[in-house]
């Protein structure tokens, strides 16, 4: 690994070697945070795009994963304990930081795995990049924000974005929408199937994501689609059938409909294989050992 420096925290999140990433972009430098445990062949972890979107979340799968290959995990500009600057977040600015982190960090090609909404963004890096990754894994994969989801107009959904930006109005609405109720409430809902693992010191880890300073930037444009990596449906197939290196995606059976719709429609691919398992869209995190056992099955 190359272009690092390396945190004197041993005790860092996942249990590996924290690092910072000093990332370039429009004649700024901002600081991704990364962690990497294991050794062997380098595998990438994407965490999914969410309020509370951590490195975190892929623990489980890391640590199980850590004990044949070396894993890296990042948490995205923007969430978790990366930076987070008011920046005008959109596809292109991630998809230039997926790139740019995987050229500077890994020497020799990667194996990928990516959840949720990074799943289009991993796509689009293997289509522009086919001979940085040789095997590439999908989890519960996404494209849609979720006032996407809901059927939100675009202008609607600016608006949104916008007010949550605002100072005061937004750091209001920001704070209704991430108290530990309520986080308890959409983890109910759309991301755990068991009710019982929502423990209050799991709620008060996620809540204490949602506290640093800036953190609603990056989350208010995931929320109203603005770094939706594609625009519809159709997109995000063609980029599935544009890839030629070996794909798995894990469906997650207990989705929302909607979303569950979306991840059928990607598994008629000629171009993947599929495994469906329990689960909702943090499958990767509440069941990590039946999901990865599927990935080492793939691989």
């Amino acid at each position: 690994m190359t272009k690092a420096s390396l945190l004197n925290q041993p005790n860092s999140s996942i249990g590996g070697t924290k690092n910072v990433y000093h990332w370039n972009f429009l004649d700024k430098q901002y600081q991704i945070v990364y962690e990497t445990i294991g050794e062997g062949s380098p595998v990438l972890l994407l965490p999914a795009f969410s309020t509370v979107s951590s490195r975190t979340e892929m623990k489980g799968i890391a640590n199980i994963l850590a004990t044949q290959y070396q894993i890296t995990v990042l948490d995205w500009l923007g969430f978790g304990e990366s930076q987070c600057p008011p920046l005008d977040y959109n596809p292109v600015l991630f998809q230039q930081l997926l790139g740019d982190f995987v050229k500077s960090v890994f020497n020799n090609s990667i194996i990928l795995i990516a959840a949720g909404h990074a799943s289009g963004y991993a796509l689009k890096l293997v289509q522009d990049n086919p001979d940085i990754i040789s095997q590439l894994i999908l989890i519960a994969p996404t494209w849609q924000g979720p006032l996407r989801v809901m059927g939100l107009p675009d202008g609607v959904r600016n608006g949104v974005k916008n007010l949550v930006r605002s100072p005061l109005i937004g750091q209001g609405l920001y704070y209704l929408n991430t108290t530990p109720s309520f986080l308890h409430l959409m983890y109910k809902r759309h991301v755990y199937v068991d009710e019982s693992k929502l423990t209050p010191e799991f709620i008060a880890q996620k809540h204490q994501i949602t506290s640093k300073e800036g953190a609603r930037y990056a989350p208010a444009a995931f929320v109203t689609g603005a770094i939706d990596p594609v625009a519809d449906r159709e997109a995000f197939l063609q980029l599935l059938d544009s890839i030629s290196i070996p794909i798995l995606i894990i469906l997650a059976e207990n989705a929302p409909p909607k979303s569950l719709v979306e991840m059928e429609a990607m598994s008629e691919s000629e171009q993947v294989q599929t495994v469906e398992l329990r689960g909702t869209l943090g499958i990767y995190e509440e069941y990590p050992e039946a999901v990865t056992e599927a990935i080492q099955n793939f691989l």
